[in-house]
């Protein structure tokens, strides 16, 4: 069977080979499987030593202290801990959250859930660009707003908002500022401290890492207040219970840790990649780019083809491994609500594709792709 090429990196990336045999020795009778907090013996001990090793290796990207990192089985938990977590425990204080309408599904519906609790959204509509302006901000605040949830780096687009300079907003008017991280750690410098980022969610599997693990950032000083979903013995400073997958941990641990090592490198392998496959799509009519490439990553590349139907371009490249959109929105036929909420027509939106490019991609993959993708839009206009 031929493999397609991989270029759908934004919806998970593959497992590190030394994250992978590094979580192989918590598995087995072997290794040291233990649970982590069974204090009573040796084997408990190593585990949590484990757990906190990989504790400080997630804070280490972040430039974090290891103890406000709180494991969560992935980004989309650590967003409704951040989200509902926060409201509840703070409903004394405002039932106002702001956000926007291109968030991840993970704050998207979490936050119509809050609103059948009573709890008041505003939705704010970024830029072309898909970035939310300070300005914007400024006038969705109120008196009684509480939570500000905004992406770093958006998974449909690449788009990236300026943490720093929202938190500026935010802060002044006494709120607390939640950033979805899935699509930025790795891909960019995160520091919670100089962004002045209150709450973080992270994930593994977009950095290299397993699935099923994740974590969220929470500030100690001053003290955030969540009230946990999870209940059951306590784990994790009494924020979410439960007991600690080590083998998973330790995945994620290894997977930031080598993230910070490779960031640079990285980074510039993946410029180059985004500039290759444009170049090898130069000349080919009515294409559109929906990603602002000046300000956003160039991991994540969003392409219109006008005059083509997405699902069937989609269908012709059976060489690639690519998507419409966000992985969780993959059943849909709608056009991305990402697209639309950004203001791209209907008819655009509908000719759009995600190419999402990583460690592994090589200037092979990206020539064929785009000799492949131009074959296959001109077969469908012809």
């Amino acid at each position: 069977m031929n493999i397609p090429i991989y270029l759908d990196y934004a919806a998970t990336t593959p497992v590190d080979p030394s994250v992978a045999e590094a979580m192989s020795r918590y598995l087995t009778a072997d290794g040291i499987f233990a649970n982590p907090a069974s204090r009573s013996h040796m084997s408990g001990w190593l585990a949590e030593q484990a757990v906190e090793n990989a504790r400080r290796q997630v804070a280490d990207l972040i430039q974090a202290d290891p103890r406000e990192i709180v494991w969560t089985s992935g980004a989309t938990e650590a967003d409704n801990l951040a989200l509902t977590g926060f409201m509840r425990a703070n409903r004394a204080r405002g039932r106002h959250l702001v956000t926007s309408c291109i968030e991840h599904k993970a704050v998207v519906d979490t936050a119509l859930a809050l609103e059948t609790e009573g709890f008041e959204i505003t939705w704010l509509t970024p830029e072309a660009d898909g970035r939310v302006t300070p300005e914007q901000l400024q006038q969705a605040l109120r008196d009684d707003t509480i939570l500000v949830s905004l992406m770093a780096v958006n998974n449909e687009l690449g788009s990236r908002n300026e943490l720093a300079a929202l938190a500026e907003v935010i802060h002044a008017r006494g709120a607390v500022f939640h950033v979805d991280g899935a699509q930025a750690a790795g891909k960019i410098e995160l520091d919670v401290k100089t962004s002045d980022i209150d709450l973080l969610s992270l994930s593994a599997h977009k950095v290299y890492g397993p699935k099923g693990i994740g974590a969220l950032y929470v500030r100690r000083s001053p003290d955030i207040r969540l009230e946990p979903l999870i209940h059951g013995g306590g784990h994790e400073r009494g924020m979410r219970s439960g007991t600690l997958p080590t083998h998973q941990i330790v995945g994620m641990g290894e997977a930031f840790a080598l993230a910070g090592q490779c960031l640079e490198s990285d980074q510039a392998h993946i410029k180059a990649l985004q500039q290759r496959f444009l170049q090898g799509l130069e000349g080919l009519e009515e294409l559109h780019c929906n990603t602002d490439t000046r300000t956003s990553v160039p991991h994540i590349l969003n392409l219109a083809f006008d005059g083509v139907d997405g699902e069937a371009l989609l269908m012709a490249l059976r060489g690639l491994a690519i998507s419409t959109g966000s992985a969780c929105n993959s059943a849909s036929v709608e056009p991305s609500y990402v697209l639309k909420g950004i203001g791209v027509p209907r008819a655009r939106a509908l000719a759009s594709l995600r190419f999402s490019f990583g460690r592994h991609t090589s200037e092979e993959d990206i020539d064929t792709a785009a000799a492949e993708l131009r074959q296959a839009v001109t077969g469908l206009r012809g």
